[in-house]
């Protein structure tokens, strides 16, 4: 054992996923930056071994039934661990929020605010106090009871319900209706009832249309159905239902997701009307701090709502001055911007870790290690110097800092650097470094080295011209004012801004609609599948090819096993034990959910039989633990399978196993995954692919490789645009728009738009300086 007052974490023989019996050593209490090409296992490293085994001790130290759940939970694969504090995590979460949950609950601001309206609001003449919880939307006491507290109402109308009045009902006038028998039910006691269902629905007189649509009563009639030569149905007692009554009904109770997004197809969301989508019951709206609601106050961006505590009253200061701490972090890592009821869902994945961020800064632990998930994602190099004082903050508050990152500049920051590779998958999960940063430039076989030392600017390419023009715009939408942008075609685009300065918002209004698109493909970071159901190989096609060639084997062929028999999908080939999960979901009480193997088939997701299959020695479960990379020699000669690898590959995926689960891979893999996708269709004709941030959690290595392809795609006649914070995909781009100057209400505009170079010259851009450090002729301008 080493000394109690050993000032470095010690790992010993970590074997975490791809990690080869990792023996390393950190210092405690530094910044700490763990690198390496993406799949190299530095975040093996960081989240499955460190902090996986500090939250481990935790759970142990906290409850006595913790523990039997712990050894199903799995402790990490390592031999031991020495010197390690209690360890927070900020990852970049995957699952998805609530619609309830805001900026404000991911802060507790909302606490704050709503304390403050409790204890020192202007209440009308003779009311009485009320709790916190009164100026809350998610509790009894504060929701509004027309609508919930959800702030919306959903309601139906006669276009909505029959977008095609020149059909009769007979002829499907009524689209929210239910199809098969059902449908054909409520047409004959509608009949039955004596109204006419073979005339155009445009005809049929206001009144009739009125009660059909939208009546709350539900007469019952003796339906005599029309005789089928085929069967002899009896008269029947049918129960009438409007079409608004069904698709309410639908939507609110129908437990299949299918039935209630095809309900909600006809819905139209409207602010509710009894508390204007405050979400709040007339009591609280009815108490202000300085002349706003609480509901007010939330719908004002931080930044500002922070100037307006400013000067409050004696009674009041206690309060403000709470708020005004928790908000000064936030605004500092260029959140500004947000509004307390902003909701979490809209929120991109590096917004949402800067949050909690800010929030770590205020709770004033010590003595913890932090461990962070690329925190520089999203973030314009303007608002990266700020996200270094936080980090700095942590440490001199007598923490130990880890953090995943490829942010070459944060890895300068670094007081310490673990550098894991050399490459990916089984090419990877060896350390080369861990030490001082300027140390890494000894190490040969380190990708990282060669992008942190050699600061040649980018070369110019070859010069593109356009091939036309797409106007967009003009565009008022979030902090958008009546914007117009025109984005040239055949190019490659690039568009800039710092956080919050309306780059998505401006690009969600790219649409197939636009004349000069004729066909649009937005390849974005929302997970491929939600569950360890979807994977790589299910979400491209492959498995379908993959599944082909086991059912053609001559033993498949014997035992009449069809290709069904090899999908976890459904029941026959699959263990029941998991449904083909491979995983079992344990709930742990006050924690989320967790997912261990499965106890019968130990993750292979088949039963016994099926996996006596195999092709070339490896059965269907041996196949999906493939990676790209083995799969594609392994299935060198099935061209529809081959096909598919390489262009996994072409876009650096080839250290991703075939049976790798959704919730396993990042925002930036999922995005890689689709683009990849696409280009295995082999496309005619001219398409515009949109990416908003497409090199978040890659390495410069990895960023060469993707803007290979991306590149390639305009050479062979198609249009890019990205949103990019990354200056060296800037500086090749052909064109570059960029938005600003600042966030929130001060962004919004286009502050310029040309080549690279005549951006990286642009007064008044956050992103000129930035940009003209990537460019050898603006340099030392």
């Amino acid at each position: 054992m080493h000394s109690p007052h050993d000032p470095y974490v010690r790992v010993r023989g970590a074997r975490e996923h791809n990690l080869k019996a990792v023996d390393v050593d950190i210092p405690r209490d530094v910044v700490a930056v763990f690198t390496g090409v993406s799949g190299s296992g530095k975040s093996s490293l960081a989240f499955g071994t460190l902090y996986a085994e500090a939250q481990r001790r935790y759970f142990e130290s906290v409850a006595p039934y913790a523990r039997r759940l712990i050894h199903q939970v799995g402790a990490p694969k390592v031999g031991e661990i020495t010197g390690l504090p209690p360890a927070v995590s900020l990852q970049q979460r995957r699952s998805s929020p609530t619609s309830r949950s805001s900026v404000g609950t991911v802060t507790n601001l909302s606490n704050s605010l709503r304390m403050l309206f409790s204890r020192a609001g202007d209440y009308p003449p003779g009311a009485a106090r009320l709790d916190s919880d009164a100026f809350s939307p998610n509790t009894a006491a504060g929701a509004c009871p027309k609508c919930h507290g959800l702030g919306r109402v959903h309601r139906t109308t006669e276009e909505l319900l029959v977008p095609d009045p020149s059909l009769s009902i007979r002829e499907g006038a009524i689209a929210a209706w239910p199809g098969a028998w059902q449908g054909k039910n409520l047409r004959d006691i509608l009949g039955a009832l004596g109204y006419d269902v073979d005339r155009p629905w445009r005809e049929l007189p206001a009144g009739q249309r009125e009660w059909i649509l939208f009546t709350d009563e539900q007469p019952v009639v003796t339906v005599h159905p029309v005789r089928d030569a085929e069967r002899i149905q009896r008269p029947y007692q049918g129960t009438y239902m409007s079409a608004r009554r069904y698709v309410m009904k639908t939507f609110s109770d129908s437990k299949s997701p299918t039935l209630r997004a095809k309900a909600e197809r006809f819905l139209a969301g409207a602010p509710c009307p009894a508390c204007g989508g405050s979400r709040l019951r007339p009591e609280a709206l009815a108490v202000t701090f300085r002349g706003r609601t609480v509901a007010e106050l939330a719908a004002l961006p931080l930044a500002e709502l922070a100037e307006l505590l400013d000067g409050t009253t004696e009674t009041a200061r206690v309060l403000t001055g709470d708020l005004k701490s928790r908000i000064a972090p936030v605004v500092e890592l260029g959140l500004g911007y947000l509004s307390l009821d902003r909701a979490t869902p809209t929120l991109s994945a590096g917004e949402l870790q800067r949050l909690r961020l800010a929030t770590q800064l205020v709770s004033g632990l010590f003595g913890v290690v932090y461990v962070l998930d690329e925190p520089s994602a999203g973030l314009h190099p303007a608002d990266t110097e700020a996200l270094l004082t936080v980090l700095r903050r942590l440490k001199a508050a007598g923490n130990s800092v880890f953090v995943v990152e490829h942010h070459l500049d944060v890895m300068r920051a670094a007081d310490w650097l673990v550098d894991v590779g050399p490459r990916a998958g089984e090419h990877g999960g060896r350390v080369l470094h861990s030490g001082p940063v300027a140390e890494l430039a000894a190490v040969e076989e380190s990708a990282t080295a060669r992008f942190l030392f050699d600061r040649s600017p980018t070369a110019a390419g070859e010069v593109r011209y356009p091939s036309g023009q797409l106007r967009v715009g003009p565009v008022t939408r979030h902090n958008l004012r009546g914007v117009t942008v025109e984005f040239p075609l055949g190019v490659f685009t690039a568009v800039t801004g710092v956080s919050g300065s309306g780059k998505s918002t401006l690009i969600g209004e790219i649409t197939e609609e636009l004349p000069g698109v004729e066909r649009l493909v937005a390849v974005d970071q929302k997970p491929i599948g939600r569950t360890p159901r979807s994977n790589l190989a299910t979400y491209t096609g492959l498995f379908d090819v993959v599944r082909k060639v086991f059912a053609a084997t001559d033993e498949a062929r014997e035992r009449g096993y069809g290709v069904g028999r090899f999908s976890f999908n459904v029941a026959g080939g699959r263990c029941e034990t998991c449904q083909g999960e491979g995983f079992v979901s344990v709930e742990l009480l006050f924690l989320p959910s967790t997912y261990t193997p499965c106890p019968d088939c130990g993750g292979a997701r088949y039963n016994g039989d099926t996996l006596e299959v195999t092709y070339r020695g490896r059965n269907i479960a041996q196949v999906l633990d493939l990676t790209v990379e083995a799969a594609a020699e392994f299935f060198a000669d099935t061209p529809a399978i081959a096909r598919s690898l390489g262009t996994l590959l072409d876009v650096g995926l080839g250290y991703l196993r075939l049976g790798q689960p959704a919730t396993e891979l990042s925002g930036g893999e999922a995005q890689r995954i689709k683009l990849a996708s696409e280009l295995q269709r082999g496309r005619r004709g001219s398409t515009l692919y949109l990416l908003d941030e497409p090199t978040t959690g890659l390495h410069p290595a990895d960023v060469e490789v993707l803007m290979r392809q991306l590149h390639g795609l305009v050479d062979a006649g198609h249009t890019v645009i990205v949103v990019e914070h990354d200056m060296s995909v800037v500086a090749s781009a052909d064109w570059v728009i960029d938005l600003g100057p600042g966030g929130g209400d001060a962004g919004g505009r286009i502050v310029a738009a040309g080549p690279p170079a005549e951006v990286a010259r642009a007064g008044g851009s956050a992103t000129a300086p930035y940009l003209a450090r990537e460019l050898p002729d603006v340099q030392g301008l």
